[in-house]
């Protein structure tokens, strides 16, 4: 009775989850104009927050000087590191990249608290000095981001809209020949934007990452406390929280599908189930919005975002359905010994397969208009390993969740190599 209730409480979820997916895929469809000249007027600063971050940063910081455009600087959040992070930030355009040291026991407290930081450096040392903050323009990247040449270019039209509060970009994965793990991390991120973030658009509810994420200073001073906090919080997933609030605060994101961020990915499976841990724990840190939520937002995005932070509750109902389906699988098969004949009918192959992996067949068509160089076929036959990838979520929520429980809250960054 038991089992009963878990697969047909499982199948309920991914049947409702499934329509969902249907209806942001077919949203995602209709395209938008992106891309137009750009605007010499704005000021673009690209926040790097960097702990220990020798082995990328030179590459991020020549991608980033070297871009096509007139008004923009870098500055590199050293957050302590111990590493030749700084000196590598001193050796780039001093024209362009500026440098802000962070020390111990101040640093070292998250990156929300590192961005924070760096958005009051700006303002104390005077390269704000004479802005209108609605026309500048603060970009996080990450030290292993690469962004595309043309970055610029395609997200400065969005911000001709005062109502635009931030704009999020593409991610891929620059390695992702490395191995298939590697190219399942970049199908992930190219579904993810292609797809939900692109339907987003039209729910009101885009949301930002942690990478690529473009916003507007004076929609950032709007979320600062009266105590002099930053507009980034202490969560885990800072980039969602800050999202939401954006849109509470009345601002407008967008999704740009034009341009894109190329980080590193993960290469080793257990350093990738803590990562997503990581992100669950933060994902569940950020039920604190609701309320503001249901305050705040107009109907239509409030829907779409409390879905969208109801899902690790909805991952770790899922996650029961493989073991409860293993369980009835066990109790057929030992029925059909006992009866002497088989009792396993097709639909015990054919309903798990239509469940598990019709989505496999449009995830596969997005990637490849993405991948061209894989060619259709192949980029199918990957999906239906994407969708066993994606159980790596069971793991890692059960594991964000028992340290959430038990109190734990820090975490080491992810290595790159």
């Amino acid at each position: 009775m038991i089992t009963e209730v878990l697969l047909w409480s499982s199948v309920a979820i991914i049947a409702m989850a499934g329509c969902y997916n249907a209806t942001l895929f077919v949203l995602s469809r209709r395209r938008v104009r992106d891309d137009h000249g750009p605007r010499a007027e704005r000021l673009y600063v690209f926040l790097l927050a960097c702990l220990n971050e020798e082995k990328v940063l030179a590459e991020s910081l020549a991608r980033i000087t070297s871009l096509p455009a007139a008004d923009f600087i870098a500055l590199v959040i050293d957050d302590a590191s111990d590493d030749r992070t700084a000196e590598i930030a001193r050796a780039a355009d001093p024209d362009r990249v500026k440098l802000l040291r962070r020390h111990l026991p101040n640093a070292r407290k998250g990156k929300g608290a590192a961005l924070n930081a760096g958005i009051r450096h700006l303002r104390e040392s005077g390269i704000l000095d004479g802005r209108d903050p609605g026309e500048v323009i603060v970009c996080v990247v990450d030290a292993d981001g690469r962004l595309d040449p043309h970055v610029v270019q395609a997200v400065d039209p969005y911000f001709d809209d005062p109502r635009t509060g931030a704009t999020q970009i593409g991610v891929r994965m620059y390695n992702r020949q490395q191995g298939l793990l590697a190219r399942l991390q970049d199908m992930e991120f190219v579904i993810y934007g292609d797809i939900f973030q692109s339907a987003r658009r039209y729910f009101g509810s885009v949301g930002m990452g942690g990478n690529g994420q473009f916003m507007r200073l004076s929609a950032l001073d709007t979320l600062c406390g009266a105590d002099g906090s930053g507009p980034w919080s202490d969560s885990l997933t800072e980039d969602l929280d800050l999202g939401v609030r954006l849109i509470a605060g009345g601002w407008t994101n967008h999704h740009c599908t034009t341009a894109a961020v190329s980080q590193q990915a993960v290469l080793d499976v257990r350093r990738l189930v803590r990562q997503r841990s990581r992100w669950f724990q933060g994902h569940l840190q950020s039920a604190r919005l609701v309320p503001l939520i249901l305050r705040e937002v107009p109907t239509k995005p409030a829907i779409d975002l409390l879905y969208h932070l109801s899902s690790p509750v909805l991952i770790l109902l899922t996650s029961l359905l493989p073991l409860s389906f293993v369980i009835a699988t066990g109790g057929v098969l030992l029925g059909s010994v006992e009866a002497g004949h088989p009792l396993v009918s097709p639909m015990w192959i054919i309903g798990p397969y239509v469940l598990s992996f019709t989505a496999a067949y449009a995830y596969g068509w997005v990637y490849f208009r993405r991948e061209r160089g894989l060619g259709l076929v192949r980029a199918v036959l990957l999906s239906h390993v994407f969708v066993i990838y994606g159980y790596i979520w069971f793991a890692a929520g059960w594991w964000g969740l028992w340290r959430m429980l038990t109190g734990k809250r820090t975490w080491l960054k992810t290595a790159r190599t």
